[in-house]
């Protein structure tokens, strides 16, 4: 089988912000080449990654991860069957999930609240009205459910947040997805220091009166850092078309999570800071060795000159290392393509053609379906 890989490369800055915080309430860091960089965690992107899904996709393709899949599925019984109560749904949804092997019980400190399975359980929509169906038909032949059956349901029909992101369920190990997209935690380019807002509200009512001070209602402090990030994804797109069990689909599942792991952002703060932005740039690489992340190009951290900040050196830095691993082990890419800012894209330039983000991802969608097609052909090894 060839082996294809998608890789994503992104420099992108971000303005004062706070995007994912540590327990502390601190934006979350870490130290790489020596010094203190800003860090987002995999976790935070991939959930912003999953909600811009919902723009991208339609719901019949998605899926849901929670605990309270009892209540998930007894809100389908009922929507495929009007005759059964919420009551009967409930136990119905019970019955097919422990057949199926998951296991659930009362939450804990919620006497008579519906069981919950104990970790988070990631379906998709179509496992969720396959479950649905069978919980009914089992219920019309005043059967229990076939244990067998209702574990099968769950080991197909995968949609393609859980084909991308992966399913372990540990006390029911065959019903696990392997993920075939990891996602690294993006990493500031450069040294960063946290930095606190010292802020106050005003009590509207409280000014509004001559007899009170004019001292704030409220103050606080918010803690923020500024960073150009360095962002990396890989796409395993031949175990993507073995989870989804289709080409078609791995199609938009690639076109989607491309668009959407440069569009989307972390929520963290938002309100506060209005951090929205997009890259400046973006590299797409098509790979049949093996996924390779660009990061090392940054472990000597860029320093800012007097003459300009750290996204051109960044870009040029990102640049430079690529075509040295290139050079160095002969792993050239099958197909690459740049989207980004004219004055970064003359950067990297070098690395592949540069385009609009519609043509790089028509570009390499349409040569990933080609490639899919031609491994999946008789004779191919």
């Amino acid at each position: 089988m060839n082996r294809t890989y998608i890789d994503i490369h992104l420099v992108q800055s971000v303005p004062p912000s706070n995007l994912n915080r540590d327990d502390t309430g601190s934006p979350k860091t870490a130290t790489y080449g020596g010094v203190r960089r800003a860090r987002v965690s995999s976790q935070a992107w991939k959930r912003a990654v999953r909600q811009e899904f919902a723009e991208l996709l339609d719901t019949t393709e998605l899926g849901v991860r929670t605990k309270r899949v009892v209540e998930v599925l007894a809100d389908r019984i009922e929507s495929t069957h009007g005759e059964i109560e919420r009551a009967q749904a409930l136990d119905l949804a019970k019955q097919v999930l422990t057949a199926a092997g998951i296991k659930v019980a009362e939450p804990k400190g919620k006497k008579g609240a519906p069981e919950e399975s104990g970790y988070l359980l990631f379906l998709s929509a179509l496992q969720i009205s396959a479950l649905a169906r069978f919980a009914v038909e089992s219920w019309e032949t005043d059967e229990q459910p076939d244990k067998k059956q209702a574990k099968a349901l769950l080991q197909q029909g995968n949609s393609v947040d859980l084909a991308l992101f992966g399913r372990m369920v540990a006390d029911v190990s065959d019903l696990n997805v392997d993920a075939a997209c990891q996602v690294a935690h993006a990493l500031s380019t450069h040294a960063v220091e946290t930095e606190y807002d010292y802020f106050t509200a005003v009590d509207d009512q409280k000014a509004a009166s001559e007899d009170e001070d004019a001292g704030a209602g409220m103050i606080g402090t918010v803690e923020f850092n500024s960073a150009t990030l360095y962002r990396y994804a890989t796409i395993n797109a031949n175990m993507l078309r073995e989870n989804l069990g289709d080409i078609s689909a791995t199609e938009r599942a690639v076109d989607a999570f491309i668009r959407a792991f440069i569009h989307s952002m972390p929520t963290g703060k938002q309100n506060t800071f209005a951090n929205r932005t997009l890259p400046a740039g973006v590299v797409i690489s098509v790979r049949g060795d093996q996924p390779i992340s660009y990061v090392g190009a940054f472990e000597d951290p860029v320093r800012v000159a007097n003459t300009g900040g750290s996204i051109l050196t960044s870009a040029e830095k990102l640049a430079a290392y690529a075509t040295d691993i290139t050079a160095a082990y002969g792993s050239e890419a099958l197909l690459t393509r740049v989207v980004g800012l004219s004055d970064v894209e003359k950067k990297l330039s070098s690395l592949g053609e540069v385009s609009g983000l519609d043509n790089a991802v028509a570009a390499v969608t349409e040569f990933i379906v080609e490639r899919l097609g031609e491994a999946a052909s008789p004779g191919q090894s």
